[in-house]
């Protein structure tokens, strides 16, 4: 059985537990007098119920993680995390050096960038007049909006950008070091920092975003003028990302939400055994969700249900916390770094030719 984060020791001399065998961890009461920063407030959520347990158990588990030196660390996000207000966390996984590879949903990488251009996203309201906004061509998501005009702008830098390049195929991860490059004059940005560190950072479902329509643009005013155009290859991010785990001794996954990135991230042990490799699932498992394992949706699958697929080590270090993303990813991010996780970690590097990883040390 994979080794979750228990806070009850095992019956004494095997066998059916007793009475007292049960009853041998109090809960400790969140003293507040007691805490004076993150890391106070997670280590005393861990010894308390429901899901603030389980998001003391995801912070101690990203802990074990990050100080594994031969743990190469993948971070999944999903959602609206850049509109939510969380560009400056994300970034501080990167620039801090608490996750290696970067892998999210095009919808985060674009709201980056957008932001990157000294644009913003404003407070709204879930009631707003969305008419209204679409005649002042103001997208909502939630209770923030984002000004589609300037959107439009970045769609055009972007397929500008695509116009410049070598017609050839391009991995999410090299068209994502590019926008890096322009986003990089913003020391804020998520996108700029990957590019700054040399860490890779892939968009599995690049299609499905406002890159994805930027660069159907940039196809369209190829095919007109009948001159050949770049593509992204998919494939050869699953080949790139095959090798960053093939080089890895231990690989762990940290995922905030779920959707392309969760499944992307997780099924890589699966590609490197059909690649004839010997088995070597993952390590470690945190994620955060607000979805539920019932519905039989990949986002709110539990790491045991991923351990049939073969995706987690039997003796794997895992911890999964009901919480939305805005609470609960600055609490954990908060902790490590108060916690000084960040001083005894060193970032994994990256050289690439090509599609190829020369070397990951």
């Amino acid at each position: 059985m994979a080794h979750k984060m228990t806070h009850a020791p095992p019956a004494k001399g095997g066998g059916k537990p007793t009475k007292a065998d049960l009853t041998q961890v109090p809960i400790e009461h969140l003293d507040l007098e007691r805490v004076e920063n993150l890391a106070d407030l997670l280590e005393g959520y861990a010894k308390i119920s429901f899901q603030a347990r389980n998001l003391g158990a995801c912070a101690q588990v990203l802990e074990r993680m990050a100080l594994d030196p031969q743990c190469t660390t993948f971070f999944g996000g999903a959602g609206a995390l850049v509109p939510g207000g969380l560009k400056k966390v994300l970034r501080d996984l990167v620039e801090f050096g608490l996750v290696d590879v970067m892998v999210t949903t095009g919808a985060i990488a674009y709201h980056d960038f957008y932001e990157a251009h000294g644009y913003r996203h404003y407070k709204s309201s879930p009631d707003a007049d969305d008419i209204l906004l679409r005649e002042h061509m103001l997208d909502r998501v939630y209770d923030t909006l984002a000004d589609e005009d300037l959107f439009r702008e970045c769609d055009d830098e972007i397929a500008n950008m695509a116009d410049d390049l070598e017609p050839r195929a391009y991995s999410s991860r090299e068209f994502l070091a590019m926008m890096g490059e322009r986003a990089a004059k913003d020391p804020t940005s998520l996108v700029g920092a990957c590019y700054r560190r040399g860490i890779p950072y892939f968009v599995p479902a690049l299609n499905d975003s406002s890159i994805g329509i930027a660069l159907t643009r940039h196809h369209r005013d190829r095919v007109k003028a009948k001159k050949p155009m770049i593509h992204i290859d998919s494939i050869k991010d699953n080949y790139e990302m095959a090798q960053v785990k093939l080089k890895s001794p231990r690989t762990g996954v940290f995922y905030v939400g779920g959707g392309t990135p969760k499944n992307y991230i997780s099924q890589v042990e699966v590609i490197t055994e059909v690649l004839g490799h010997a088995e070597n699932p993952h390590w470690y498992a945190v994620q955060i969700t607000t979805d539920v394992p019932q519905w039989g949706g990949l986002s709110g699958c539990t790491f045991e249900e991923s351990q049939s697929w073969g995706k987690f080590q039997k003796e794997a270090k895992m911890a999964q916390c009901l919480v939305e993303a805005t609470i609960g990813l600055p609490l954990l991010v908060g902790y490590l770094l108060q916690k000084g996780v960040h001083k005894k970690r060193k970032q994994k590097k990256f050289s690439w030719q090509g599609d190829e990883l020369v070397t990951l040390s």
